[in-house]
């Protein structure tokens, strides 16, 4: 089969379509027949080396496909299945890959390959977020930051099937049509915009009880001031970087809030788990409540373009693979 591989770290120049061998699964493996394979950016880190894997190695953790052959023990699924996956071992970025039965989703027909493969991993952390981490409920009013990112658009637009009024923010003004077509009521430049005295205002002084933050140690101070008393910081990211060392003092200070730092492979960890937050997903995208946006759409022996297309930050939506 076909199958990305890189011989050494470095830019999307290292990544390299060989012929390698079909894997057969062994105990609790599946082996699952891609039809379309996500392409995220914590796939340039592990290409790069910022996240250090053996190599040589495979790229991708996320993909949507069938069951082509299970292993022993596995009676959870068959030939022919339909499923989605986006926290298997990496090696996704081929014509099929070896999955642990535990990280694999049955797909409903209700929801397209190219969906599922570009919207399992945004997709499944908007859920918890929003249903879990802090549910969020109807009438109230909420902030999360990247709204234009590929987690914010999906968040924005469930955020208002739930009911809530939402505000997002984001790095530039390009950026803020993206986000109103996305269930964001209301969009803040982080850049330009006193965004605190504006959620302060849209909120009659009181602040929110939930920022969702994915940002870090630009928006640290500002999030945790635009929170009503007792309100949730949630920090699931640090694009800006790392949140500098603070005394939980602050949280007391700032009117007993509460922080959580959560991520998808704890809310996710056990099988039972998983496929319950992604019929929730699947539910919502093909309620049309949801939708996910394929805005990309790359060969499996275009892998490079697709890493070339994410480094220039020209890309919208989702990227895919086709094998």
């Amino acid at each position: 089969m076909k199958a990305i591989r890189i011989l050494k770290n470095g830019g999307p120049e290292v990544l390299t379509l060989q012929d390698v061998e079909l894997p057969s699964p062994g105990p609790g493996q599946v082996l699952v027949r891609a039809a379309a394979i996500g392409v995220n950016f914590i796939d340039t880190y592990h290409r790069s080396g910022l996240y250090k894997l053996p190599l040589p190695t495979g790229l991708g953790t996320e993909a949507a496909g069938t069951v082509e052959a299970v292993g022993e023990g596995v009676s959870t699924f068959k030939p022919g299945d339909r499923v989605a996956y986006c926290t298997a071992a990496v090696g996704a970025y081929a014509e099929a890959h070896l999955v642990d039965a535990g990280k694999l989703v049955k797909l409903p027909d209700s929801v397209g390959f190219d969906t599922a493969a570009a919207g399992m991993l945004k997709g499944l952390t908007a859920q918890y977020l929003l249903k879990q981490t802090f549910a969020v409920q109807p009438g109230q009013t909420i902030v999360f930051h990247s709204a234009a990112g590929g987690v914010g658009l999906i968040a924005g637009q469930w955020a208002k099937h739930l009911g809530a009024t939402v505000i997002g923010t984001v790095g530039s003004d390009d950026k803020i049509a993206l986000a109103e077509a996305n269930g964001y009521d209301q969009v803040l430049n982080l850049n330009q915009d006193d965004w605190v005295a504006k959620v302060r205002e849209a909120t009659g002084g009181k602040g929110v009880p939930v920022v969702y933050d994915s940002v870090g140690k630009d928006t640290w101070d500002g999030s945790l001031d635009c929170l009503a008393p007792r309100g949730m910081m949630v920090s699931f990211g640090n694009s800006s970087g790392a949140v500098p060392p603070f005394s939980p003092a602050i949280l007391s200070q700032k009117g007993s809030l509460y922080l959580t730092r959560p991520t998808l492979f704890a809310y996710a960890a056990a099988p039972d788990a998983l496929q319950a937050m992604a019929d929730d997903l699947f539910a919502v995208i093909a309620s049309g409540a949801v939708k996910i946006a394929v805005n990309q759409r790359f060969a499996l022996a275009d892998a490079r373009k697709a890493h070339e297309a994410l480094h220039s930050r020209k890309t919208t939506g989702a990227t895919i693979l086709v094998p």
